[in-house]
């Protein structure tokens, strides 16, 4: 394989990532609440879709905000107060694992640019940094819901809630996906890195022998 298909596959799959993780980010479907209760009306419905800032309820799908930084905890438990903060350490991760990629990807077209092992090699360690940040977030926010879903159930009663059926939306197989992609041009630029060094080497001892 040569160095030029390398980095246009790296640049493809680091563009592909960031896509992904700011359409996770931006959409409304990482946990799905369906109520399948018997006798109940339209104007009943219950079911509910959320985001990470945003639920939506109803099957008029009206909006509420989850105030996680503004909220006053004075009232609330100690496992409240917990899940309040693993919400507010999601929501602080995936967006600076977004931003970090941008960067990220500067960097990477500058060094295959330049062909510069050193380059190249720091640009895949920021990638792959960026996928570990990411796969925190996405990991605290499925610990975060699951908890969740256990206090509730502790409140109301396992009972209650044997109608209610709960699952991870599409929005989170898109971010475990962009985490793949991350990966992947990480690796990718490792092994661009590594050839741009069996490159420079050839043409080192090229010129010690000429």
């Amino acid at each position: 394989m040569y160095f030029g298909p390398v980095v246009i596959i790296a640049g493809f799959t680091g563009i592909l990532s960031f896509s992904f993780l700011a359409a996770a980010i931006g959409s409304e479907y990482w946990y799905i609440i369906e109520v399948n209760k018997p006798n109940l009306t339209d104007e009943e419905d219950l079911n509910s879709h959320s985001g990470l800032w945003r639920i939506y309820e109803g099957k008029n799908a009206s909006c509420h905000f989850i105030h996680s930084f503004t909220a006053d905890t004075s009232n609330f438990t100690e496992l409240e107060r917990h899940l309040l903060n693993m919400h507010k350490v999601i929501v602080i991760l995936l967006p600076l694992s977004l931003v970090l990629l941008v960067f990220g990807g500067i960097c990477g077209l500058v060094s295959s640019l330049a062909r510069s092992h050193t380059f190249l090699m720091g640009s895949a360690s920021y990638f792959l940094l960026c996928s570990v940040l990411t796969l925190s977030g996405v990991s605290i926010y499925i610990s975060y819901s699951q908890q969740a879903l256990q206090e509730i159930e502790r409140q109301v009663g396992a009972e209650r809630l044997s109608h209610v059926q709960v699952s991870f939306g599409w929005s989170l197989g898109v971010a475990w996906l962009s985490y793949a992609l991350e990966v992947a041009t990480g690796l990718l630029l490792l092994l661009a890195a590594r050839m741009a060094h069996l490159q420079q080497h050839k043409y080192t001892a090229a010129n010690s022998v000429a």
